[in-house]
């Protein structure tokens, strides 16, 4: 029993210094000055961890204050549609009995199957089609689409809340809508902070979408905003190494305080 919890702790251990190793390296480059980074090892500890002059240059050089509004911009209004979508479409397939429901269902276990860049062609014809290119709307549509897993979550939820309370403001004159709206989506509050989470992180880190549909200069994003630092010749690694950083702090504190409604809410979601 003994060798086999040493053997337990040397995993994690191993597992915790491959997800650091990266991490503390891109620390140790965002605070090194150019001479400084040129002329000793990457594992080698900055001299002064209040170097913040790479971070200045990130902000101002990736223009981030306009990635930071553009990204956010994009995730308020697609988490509003997203959240929508997803409590109707789970309000509809937990609480009704159709003919359609299960094909409705392998619809969407068959569109988290294949692989989103293949299907990619078809999106950028529609998208180019309907004039939304160059534009936010672009990639707000793409990140409308409602995910097999926010579906799972949504219909584990729906189907613990009992049907008695639907069938006793039914009995008192209450429409679908009004039942839908005082009811079952304020009691899918923990499910849809679970389902936010995960969609903003999601949105957050994407890079093709923006890259892809948003090339426009004052369409950057976090994520496409990095790629000002690396030229055809050279990179300043240091100052996109501030800029990672820069970009990292929001998820991290996110996740920080958040995580326990991401694992309940992935958790209860997994039953089904």
């Amino acid at each position: 029993m003994i060798m086999i919890r040493i053997f337990q702790y040397m995993i994690l251990l191993l597992t915790t210094f491959a997800i650091l190793f990266p991490i503390g390296i891109v620390i140790f480059a965002a605070f090194k000055s150019d001479n400084e980074f040129l002329s000793t090892s990457t594992f080698t500890a900055p001299d002064n961890f209040f170097n913040f002059g790479n971070f200045v240059s990130a902000y101002v050089e990736g223009n981030m204050s306009l990635a930071f509004l553009n990204i956010f911009y994009i995730i308020i209004l697609a988490i509003v549609g997203n959240v929508l979508i997803g409590t109707m479409v789970a309000f509809a397939l937990g609480r009704f009995e159709f003919k359609m429901k299960k094909v409705i269902l392998a619809a969407y276990a068959l569109a988290a199957i294949v692989p989103t860049i293949t299907t990619q062609v078809a999106t950028f014809q529609v998208i180019k089609f309907i004039g939304l290119t160059n534009t936010h709307y672009a990639a707000v549509l793409i990140f409308l689409s409602t995910d097999l897993i926010q579906i799972y979550i949504y219909l584990q939820f729906v189907k613990n809340i009992p049907k008695e309370l639907d069938e006793s403001a039914y009995l008192e004159g209450a429409s679908l809508v009004r039942i839908y709206r005082s009811i079952i989506f304020p009691l899918l509050a923990p499910a849809t902070a679970t389902v936010i989470i995960i969609k903003v992180i999601s949105i957050y880190n994407d890079v093709f979408i923006p890259y892809l549909y948003m090339s426009k200069t004052n369409l950057i994003v976090v994520s496409t905003a990095l790629m000002r630092f690396q030229g055809d010749n050279s990179s300043a690694y240091n100052t996109l190494s501030a800029a990672v950083l820069l970009i990292l702090v929001p998820t991290v504190i996110l996740y920080l305080f958040l995580q326990r409604y991401i694992f309940a809410g992935i958790v209860n979601g997994a039953v089904k």
